[in-house]
């Protein structure tokens, strides 16, 4: 059963956006966004079956979590917008 929390809303992309990155269409693309309640969101594609097994050994994933692979491209374009603190 998933996880039941409040929905904040998207405050800002971090980092740029995909058509920046070479998308052609900017539909579906890998982004990162900064909430209103200071998480971060993250559109990227699923890969849980394919890495949990892969996990080191003191990584633990909850029933409702998904593990997602973003870009390393999409990630070192947002390290200047991600904060220190």
């Amino acid at each position: 059963m998933p996880r039941e929390f409040p929905v904040p809303s998207v405050v800002r992309r971090i980092g740029d956006p995909p058509r920046l990155r070479g998308s052609q269409t900017s539909e579906t693309c890998p982004d990162l966004f900064e909430l209103s309640d200071g998480n971060f969101a993250v559109i990227g594609t699923e890969a849980t079956a394919a890495l949990d097994p892969h996990l080191p050994a003191d990584a633990a994933r909850a029933d409702y979590e998904r593990i997602v692979v973003i870009t390393r491209e999409t990630l070192i374009r947002a390290k200047r917008d991600i904060p220190d603190v």
